[in-house]
Order: C-alpha cells, then sequence, then structure tokens
C-alpha cells in the first residue's frame, strides 16, 4: 500500500491508545454547570480507497473511536466516521456521526507532507457542515465545530472546540476536549 495516497492523513493509519490524558470541558445538565472530566480514549483508523466521484479521487481512513471515564468500562462518548483526503484540491476531511443524533463534516486545506491539520464545520454550510436531531436542535444548537490535530511518527494530539447555543440555561458553551494517543499498532 503506498501511503502517499493518504496524503497527510498517512500518519494516523493504526490503533492508537491514551492513558487519562484526555480533557472535556463541557456543560453538565445533571448540576447545570461546565465541568471537566478526564478520559482515556482508543481510537483505530483504517485505510481505504479510492473513493471515485467522477473526476476525484478520495482516499480515506475509517475510523472508530471511544473514551473512557476513570474507572468506568463502558464509554462516555463514541464516533464512527471517515477521514478523507483529497489530493487533488488538497483537502482533508473528517465526516462523523455521534451516537446523541448528530452528524458533521469538517474540512480544510493541508499540504500532503503536512503534520498539523486544522478543519471546520459550520451550521448551514452546504460543504463542510453540521445536522443534529430535533431535540438537540431545540435545547442545545450546535453552531460550529473546529479540531486542530498535530501527528508524530508514534503520537498525535487533538485539541477541539465545539461551539454550543445552550437553551435551557440560556448562554453559549464552548464544549472543548484534548487529548494526545499514542501508537500502539500500524496493523489494523
Amino acid at each position: 500500500m503506498a501511503n502517499e495516497l493518504w496524503g497527510p492523513l498517512a500518519g494516523l493509519i493504526g490503533t492508537w491508545e491514551s492513558g487519562l490524558d484526555g480533557l472535556d470541558v463541557s456543560f453538565h445538565n445533571e448540576d447545570g454547570k461546565i465541568e471537566e472530566t478526564r478520559y482515556r480514549e482508543k481510537a483505530t483508523l483504517k485505510p481505504f480507497g479510492p473513493v471515485d466521484n467522477g473526476d476525484q479521487h478520495l482516499y480515506g481512513l475509517d475510523y472508530r473511536a471511544a473514551m473512557y471515564r476513570e474507572g468506568e468500562d463502558l464509554p462516555f462518548h463514541t464516533e464512527v466516521g471517515y477521514w478523507m483526503w483529497d489530493a487533488t484540491d488538497q483537502q482533508v476531511m473528517r465526516c462523523f456521526i455521534l451516537p446523541r443524533g448528530q452528524a458533521a463534516i469538517a474540512g480544510g486545506a493541508a499540504a500532503p507532507d503536512a503534520t498539523t491539520l486544522q478543519l471546520g464545520s459550520v451550521l448551514g454550510s452546504n460543504t463542510y457542515g453540521i445536522l443534529s436531531n430535533k431535540y438537540l436542535d431545540s435545547v442545545a444548537h450546535t453552531t460550529r465545530f473546529d479540531i486542530t490535530i498535530t501527528i508524530t511518527d508514534d503520537a498525535f494530539s487533538y485539541d477541539e472546540t465545539t461551539v454550543i447555543e445552550h437553551k435551557r440555561y440560556p448562554t453559549i458553551v464552548m464544549h472543548t476536549d484534548r487529548n494526545t494517543l499514542k501508537l500502539v499498532s500500524r496493523e489494523t
């Protein structure tokens, strides 16, 4: 497999884990306030492609991630989706679904050898946008998602912010997550 086909995503191929290095800063409905949660994470990113859309040729990573609070065996958050590379337009995309009934496509420009990627998604955009189920849209309206990811030989880190207009407690919540995951195996 020629890793250059995956451009800047090639360094993400594999199985990754973190200790309790993750930090989730989010609104906790039970307490009615912003709180911090430490978490550990497991992620697997498997290569596939090409995916051809007429003249567009994409290579991607099928990814699954799960986050666990300290001492818990069941994840408090999971994600499934794809990281995609469009070499012609030099665009990186992350398409993902959350089990609470929300989907997003975030994207941004990147060089084929980039080790830092910046992607964004905005509510209402026809290209890099956000969709929510009716309940979430009415009580916690997500308007923006941004992520910066940095890739090294044996680790990757991310820092992401989700902007939420919370209706029950009229405020704008900057929900942030950040973590560094270490490479467990390049075998997928």
